[in-house]
């Protein structure tokens, strides 16, 4: 039962980590964090495949937000590894032309539904969902270079910190 569980957990988070983590039962951060090294750690993974690189920003994006600000992880996590999540999202924010200041909540919203109209094939609703003020630069922009996604040195320096700052945690449970 719990191989079948694992499995069906595991395909879940090929597609986005973040969302209902080992079919709802498993938590969200810690799903993120166990895939970042495979999402994160060289995101050159994804050029050609800009459904998976909206993933890998949704994933960045809800790392860093969550970690800084859930009550269950935010008073536990070494600063160091939330100071290098913020250096990733920067980095990969400034290379998308996100807006700096935007809430991680929009972004993250605006990358899941990208990365399901881009795998329905569907561009025009990639691009209406990646217009808005986060986006200044246009959709088509956005989608052009997650389409053409290089590997992102600080952000695959915190997709390294992460999980090793989870299992640490988890460690000392």
């Amino acid at each position: 039962m719990l191989g079948g569980l694992l499995g069906l957990g595991l395909a879940g988070c090929e597609t986005d980590p973040v969302a209902d983590y080992l079919d709802g039962i498993g938590d969200p951060v810690r799903g993120a964090a166990l895939y970042a090294p495979r999402n994160l750690g060289d995101t050159s993974r994804w050029a050609g495949r800009p459904d998976g690189a909206a993933v890998a920003v949704e994933q960045l994006e809800f790392l860093a937000s969550e970690l800084a600000t859930n009550p269950r992880w935010a008073p536990e996590v070494n600063p160091a590894v939330l100071q290098t999540l913020q250096a990733a999202r920067t980095e990969m924010r400034g290379y998308l032309g996100i807006q700096p200041g935007a809430d991680p909540q929009v972004v993250i919203e605006a990358m899941r539904r990208a990365a399901v109209a881009l795998r329905e094939g569907s561009r025009a609703r990639a691009e209406a969902a990646l217009s808005g003020p986060a986006f200044p630069g246009g959709a088509a922009e956005v989608l052009a270079r997650l389409a053409a996604m290089p590997r992102l040195p600080r952000t695959a320096n915190a997709a390294g910190m992460v999980a090793a700052e989870l299992d640490r945690l988890d460690r000392r449970r």
